[in-house]
């Protein structure tokens, strides 16, 4: 998951925790020099457009200070992983037990001999499922995944369909007609694109997640010199982040020029309509899974860079194979990269 410019450093295990990529990104702006460009502790609370330029309001976090700045270009790179989407339950009012969301999560330790309520079969009510299972008395994953869950958990774990409803102060009915009582109910539900930084007159609209009017997933249609980084999911994230980047900086030094405003529109709302005819919900727009890999070339042959390689692809669609597969595991497995097409697993 390094960089074109900057690869991880070579080691035997191919999954890292979450202090060696900390490790790594340090040494990454390290080797670049970039912390001197970076305002730590500081929090963009507007961002609007000025004529052809954009003013952007921030305040240093320990003195509240307010600094007003002028740029030419703003590039929006926060994440979307930031306001938790808490679903509304029916009889949620009368549930009288923590509800919480895995936003908010750190460790079991206050699931200590509780009955818990994982709502969601993503990666994070997979995962959070199986940790918060080695204190708890008892577990219930519920889901409304088509496919059946392979990981075995320990015996304390139940997996159950969707919730209908909330019965009273710890009781909750499944769709099944079961019925359990808990502790604890934790979302782990997703989240939505959040950027509440964007004065409205930036004139960026979300509805159920689907941002608009982006070009090519990033590039504001009606105002280019704004660009979102890391918009698209089901992704390989690093490498995507880098090459929307390098895509970008081709268009702001001149290097590559953008198509119309009306061809970026059009070019988008065959994209739409694309997704649509597949089935796509709204809050699907934005997703890439198998589109990733057209996806990057398109990228990388339009700003006359360097792709991501195919085998980057392949190795992150079997990774989250295994994961679904094999949660307990499947970190131990080892990879090696052959060429840009093709890896061997020398372990597990």
């Amino acid at each position: 998951m390094g960089f074109p410019d900057f690869s991880i450093p070579d080691q035997e295990k191919s999954y890292l925790s979450q202090q060696e990529i900390l490790h790594f990104l340090n040494l990454y702006a390290e080797h670049f020099d970039l912390k001197k460009y970076i305002k730590f502790n500081t929090m963009v609370k507007d961002v609007r457009p000025i004529d052809q330029k954009w003013q952007v309001t921030s305040v240093e976090k320990p003195t509240g200070k307010e600094h007003v700045n002028i740029y030419d270009s703003v590039i929006i790179c926060n994440g979307h992983y930031n306001e938790p989407i808490i679903p509304n339950i029916p009889g949620q009012e009368l549930f009288t037990g923590l509800i919480d969301h895995s936003h908010n999560y750190r460790d079991p330790a206050k699931f200590i001999g509780q009955r818990v309520l994982v709502m969601g079969a993503g990666p994070s009510g997979l995962d959070l499922t199986l940790h918060i299972s080695s204190v708890a008395k008892h577990v219930v994953l519920s889901h409304r995944v088509s496919e059946p869950i392979k990981t075995q958990y320990p015996e304390n774990v139940e997996i159950k369909p969707d919730v209908k409803r909330i019965l009273d102060f710890n009781k909750v009915e499944f769709i099944d007609g079961t019925c359990c009582c808990f502790d604890t109910i934790l979302f782990c539900t997703g989240y939505r694109y959040s950027f509440p930084f964007l004065h409205e007159s930036c004139d960026i609209r979300i509805d159920d997640n689907h941002i608009q009017p982006l070009y090519k997933h990033m590039i504001h249609i009606d105002r280019p010199s704004m660009c979102f980084i890391g918009i698209p999911f089901n992704v390989c994230a690093f490498q995507m982040f880098d090459l929307q980047a390098r895509y970008y900086c081709k268009y702001l030094k001149g290097e590559m020029l953008l198509p119309s405003t009306e061809e970026m529109r059009m070019h988008t709302r065959k994209d739409i309509e694309n997704r649509q005819s597949r089935g796509y919900v709204k809050r699907q727009m934005h997703m890439m899974g198998p589109d990733q890999q057209s996806y990057y070339n398109e990228l990388a042959e339009e700003a006359k860079t360097t792709p991501i390689p195919p085998v980057m692809v392949k190795l992150r669609d079997l990774s989250v194979r295994r994961l679904y597969d094999d949660l307990i595991n499947f970190r131990e497995d080892q990879y090696r990269i052959v060429d840009d097409n093709n890896f061997i697993k020398i372990a597990n």
